[in-house]
């Protein structure tokens, strides 16, 4: 379990590695995770324990949302300022999430009940 916790950490590194070496305008954690699912396609499959250590950080993922509050906690006075813009940006991102979640689900629906009805 440790040995496929560290091959996520390394991605993560190398991620990291790749964006400050290139420059590229890109979160490294989201470059590692990538390098990490090439790896898994080249696998052709996902390892049980890799899928442990997986369960297990999303288990605990509410602790990375510590630092972030701490933030916010700290700079409340500037939150505070822009409470305005920051409230129209949260509502109108969470509004268009649940407009695009409704309508892609409504299309995989009839997808999924068009190729029954084909078979």
């Amino acid at each position: 379990m440790l040995g496929w916790l560290t091959v996520i950490f390394c991605c993560q590194l190398a991620g990291e590695l790749a964006v400050t070496g290139l420059g590229l305008p890109v979160p490294g954690p989201v470059v590692g995770m990538a390098l990490l699912f090439c790896g898994l396609l080249l696998r052709k499959g996902i390892p049980a324990d890799l899928g442990k250590v997986g369960d297990a950080l999303i288990g605990n993922l509410s602790l990375c949302f510590v630092p972030a509050g701490v933030g916010v906690m700290l700079h409340a006075d500037l939150i505070g300022a822009d409470w305005l813009p920051i409230s129209v940006a949260l509502l109108a991102s969470t509004l268009l999430a649940v407009a695009v979640t409704g309508l892609l689900m409504q299309y995989l629906s009839r997808a999924k009940q068009a190729g029954k009805e084909g078979d």
